[in-house]
């Protein structure tokens, strides 16, 4: 069995920097992707966590058009005392495949 994810699609908004409550810094994007069948679209979360990628996705902007490779991750967190979950591509490569148009 494999765990493997690759999403190509345009980034729906700037990636965001986080440090998380154990000390861990990761970039979160969210990456829109036009569905196969039918109108509409998915927004997918991923993380990048590892340190070179983390400088490439720094450089990265809204509506520009990336691909991600990785892996399903479910991580939790607590919020407001209740504890909650967030269903994420863990990014271990990814590469700008072109600017946003008016960039």
């Amino acid at each position: 069995m494999r765990n493997e994810v690759v999403v190509e699609g345009t980034l729906a908004r700037d990636p965001v920097e986080r440090v998380l409550g154990s000390g861990e810094e990761l970039w979160q994007l969210q990456v829109m992707v036009p569905r196969v069948s039918g109108p509409g679209a998915d927004w997918i979360e991923c993380s990048v966590r590892e340190g070179r990628l983390r400088r490439t996705v720094a450089r990265w902007s809204e509506g520009d058009l990336v691909r991600i490779e990785g892996h399903l991750r479910r991580r939790f967190f607590r919020t407001a005392g209740a504890t909650r979950s967030v269903l994420e591509v863990n990014a271990s490569a990814g590469r700008l495949v072109r600017r946003r148009a008016d960039a």
